[in-house]
C-alpha cells in the first residue's frame, strides 16, 4: 500500500524576462523526466502573462521510491543548478501520495503512516456519512427537489468531501496530532 503512486508539485518563481529561457530549460528536463523509471505523466501550469510569474509542475510516478529517485538524481540536480539563475526563489517542491494532503499542516512536513491515515479518514467519514443524509435529504425535499438516488448521492458525497477537506480534517488532525505523527 505504501507504493501506490506519488506526485510531486514543483513551484518555480521565474525572474521577469526569463520565461523564454525557462521554457527552453523545460524542453531539456521534460524528456529526461519522461525517461525516468516509473514515470506516469506530468502537467505544467504556466503563469498568466502580466499577472503571475510562477510555473507549477506536477509529476506523477508509480511509486514514491521512483519519484524520490528522480528528484534526487544527479541529472535533475545538474539541470536545477543550470536553471538556478532564472529563479526568483529556490527550487521548491512537495512530494505527495494518496490522501496525504488531508494530513498536511503548516508545521508538519512528514506524513503519517498509511494505516493511521486509513483509520483517521474512516473515523471522520463514517459519522459524516450518517449525519449528512439525515440533514441534507429533508432539506432537499423541503425545497421540492424530487428524490433521486444519483443526484442525492452526488450532493451527499459532495458535502462530505467538502467538509472533510475544509473543516473536519484540518481540525481533526490538529486534535490527534501527537498520535498521528508518532
Amino acid at each position: 500500500m505504501e507504493n501506490q503512486g506519488a506526485s510531486v508539485v514543483i513551484s518555480h518563481h521565474i525572474l521577469d524576462g526569463k520565461q523564454q529561457e525557462y521554457e527552453q530549460w523545460l524542453d531539456e528536463i521534460v524528456p529526461l523526466t519522461r525517461d525516468s523509471k516509473g514515470f506516469i505523466d506530468h502537467q505544467i501550469v504556466r503563469p498568466i502573462k502580466g499577472l503571475t510569474f510562477v510555473y507549477t509542475v506536477i509529476i506523477r510516478f508509480d511509486t514514491i521510491e521512483n519519484l524520490r529517485s528522480w528528484m534526487d538524481s544527479d541529472a535533475r540536480k545538474r539541470l536545477i543548478d543550470k536553471a538556478a539563475p532564472l529563479f526568483r526563489k529556490n527550487d521548491h517542491y512537495k512530494i505527495k501520495s494518496g490522501l496525504d494532503f488531508l494530513f498536511e499542516t503548516e508545521n508538519e512536513t512528514k506524513v503519517p503512516v498509511r494505516w493511521k491515515q486509513f483509520l483517521v479518514t474512516w473515523s471522520a467519514i463514517y459519522p459524516l456519512s450518517l449525519v449528512i443524509p439525515l440533514v441534507l435529504l429533508p432539506f432537499l425535499r423541503l425545497l421540492k427537489i424530487p428524490a433521486n438516488h444519483y443526484s442525492d448521492g452526488l450532493l451527499i458525497s459532495g458535502c462530505i468531501v467538502f467538509l472533510m477537506v475544509f473543516a473536519v480534517m484540518p481540525n481533526y488532525t490538529k486534535l490527534i496530532r501527537k498520535w498521528l505523527f508518532k
